[in-house]
């Protein structure tokens, strides 16, 4: 089935905010990129994702998109989340995808492996969500077809999710792989990123290096836009 990922990411300088004192304003603004960059990483090594559709604003995401043979689509509103990930449904129905993975730019432990076992799960119309770790957001949403449901992100999506997903009648489904549970808003998720990548073996090189958990690496950089 052809599957595309669909990474929604805002302009840096409006990035993290609610990090507020957990982390200097120069570093939050390296945070993001560094978390995207790993984000953008995994989805170019998941075997079961076709094409990566990256919906920005940012001049320096969208370059290392195509680097990586992402299709990007210009966010010129920068609305929401949701409204960024309807522009990205729509960009991948156009070009014939009969899936998509909607995935935040936050959750730089993204494993390809994981994700590959999320999309070999027996094929059919629905909508699958994987919560964030607290299991009332939404780090994941899986739709089948692409329109299934019209995305609703933000506080308390996951319950919102499965409701549209009744409304209308399609399959859900709930898992957890555990490289995309943990997504980055608070200080207290800063907290528990820095001991999750503290294991040798996790991913996630730029995000590591910024953290100064390991060396930097020039992989994907993600360059401030000038």
């Amino acid at each position: 089935m052809r599957t595309a990922a669909i990474l929604p990411v805002k302009r840096f300088a409006h990035a993290k905010r609610r990090l507020g004192a957990s982390v200097a304003e120069e570093l939050r603004d390296e945070l993001a990129r560094a978390m995207v960059g790993d984000v953008l990483a995994a989805l170019s090594e998941t075997a079961s994702i076709e094409r990566t559709i990256v919906v920005t604003r940012e001049d320096s995401v969208a370059a290392a998109a195509r680097r990586l043979g992402a299709l990007v689509v210009r966010d010129t509103a920068e609305e929401s989340q949701s409204a960024a990930v309807a522009l990205g449904v729509a960009r991948a129905l156009a070009e014939g995808f009969e899936r998509v993975l909607c995935i935040p730019g936050d959750c730089p432990a993204l494993h390809p492996a994981e994700l590959d076992s999320l999309l070999d799960a027996p094929d059919g119309p629905g909508v699958t969500i994987v919560p964030d770790r607290h299991g009332t957001g939404t780090n994941g949403l899986l739709l089948t077809p692409p329109d299934a449901i019209a995305p609703s992100f933000g506080p308390d999506s996951c319950e919102r999710h499965e409701a549209l997903a009744r409304r209308v009648g399609a399959s859900c489904r709930i898992e957890h792989p555990a490289s995309l549970l943990l997504d980055i808003d608070t200080g207290a998720d800063l907290a528990a990123l820095r001991e999750r990548l503290s294991g040798a073996r996790t991913r996630a090189p730029r995000t590591r290096a910024v953290l100064g958990l390991s060396e930097r690496t020039d992989v994907l950089p993600i360059a401030g836009a000038g």
